[in-house]
């Protein structure tokens, strides 16, 4: 374990974790993103992620998080930031697994797929760098308000389709071209709630380590496997797993309360703009709509995502229950 302190905003070190911050293309060159405050860090070393440096204001984040004693996650001790410990999901017994080898990002609770081994990280990383700022220097860093004094910097890692492992009855959310990190960030928070085995995004506008993505999220995007695919990809591994397709649109469509979703489902939502392109819509096994009762036509899709993955849920539960 290495500890710094850089005191000057000028700092070389400084001026890239800025950068890391504002720009995609930075943080594709480095392989690096930026993660904010004790949850999103905690869910994310969960995850296996490895921290690569570690600023931490001592004036805010408080005695007990004195980097020279423990990591930020809750009292975590810095030696096991790096090598991250594997992380087993928690998948019911009574859930069979489709084994499509091992997932890059293991789920720290809420989905059901798992890593069947541990990040290759796990004994190749060395210890992070942790640097200790003043106050008034980790005011003009943080990217935002709360972050608890802890600002790190992580090593991305790349998930594919064939990463991913089902479960019996898999459900996942397709998200074809979102371009808000906000509202990505808002449909991870409810497929984690939903138990939901991934969220795959076709086509995106913005990049998976977007500091507004994780924020968002709360955490979310390490918890639930999360992969970026075209969608003329996408399409042909949903139907090779025997995954049913629901198109979320108006046209030719069918209350979703009144189309099963207890087999294997993919919820499928376009742009609120937009909505889904004609290839979505002629690969789906069904269209489906919610009702709208007002004079607008169209929900925010975070809003649309959650109504339709918890439908899901009690489509699943009644039947459980039976």
């Amino acid at each position: 374990m290495r500890i710094e302190s850089i005191t000057s905003a000028q700092n070389p070190k400084i001026k890239n974790l800025l950068l890391l911050q504002e720009k995609s293309r930075v943080r594709k060159e480095q392989g690096l993103f930026v993660v904010e405050g004790r949850r999103e860090l905690e869910h994310c070393v969960a995850a296996g992620l490895r921290v690569r440096t570690l600023f931490v204001c001592p004036e805010i984040a408080g005695p007990d998080a004195s980097v020279a004693k423990v990591a930020p996650c809750c009292g975590t001790p810095l030696t096991s930031f790096a090598p991250a410990p594997p992380i087993v999901s928690c998948v019911p017994a009574s859930q069979e697994l489709v084994s499509n080898g091992p997932l890059p990002l293991p789920v720290s609770g809420g989905g059901h797929a798992r890593s069947k081994e541990p990040p290759s990280s796990a004994t190749t990383s060395e210890p992070a760098t942790v640097i200790e700022v003043p106050e008034a220097l980790y005011r003009k860093i943080a990217y935002r308000e709360g972050t608890e004094g802890i600002i790190a910097e992580v090593e991305c890692r790349e998930r594919h389709l064939e990463d991913l492992q089902l479960s019996e009855n898999p459900l996942i959310v397709v998200l074809e071209a979102v371009e808000k990190p906000g509202n990505l960030g808002a449909v991870l928070r409810s497929a984690d709630a939903a138990g939901a085995d991934a969220v795959i995004v076709c086509d995106p506008l913005t990049d998976l380590w977007n500091p507004n993505l994780i924020r968002a999220s709360i955490g979310a995007i390490f918890t639930v496997p999360t992969v970026a695919a075209p969608s003329a990809e996408v399409i042909p591994w949903l139907k090779r797993h025997g995954i049913r397709i629901l198109t979320a649109q108006l046209q030719d469509s069918e209350w979703y309360y009144e189309t099963p979703m207890t087999g294997g489902t993919a919820l499928v939502m376009g742009t609120e703009s937009t909505g889904l392109t004609q290839q979505w819509r002629e690969a789906a096994d069904a269209h489906i709509r919610i009702p709208m009762c007002g004079r607008l036509d169209s929900l925010n899709v975070s809003v649309s995502a959650a109504i339709l993955l918890f439908e899901a849920v009690r489509q699943r539960k009644s039947t459980t229950t039976k």
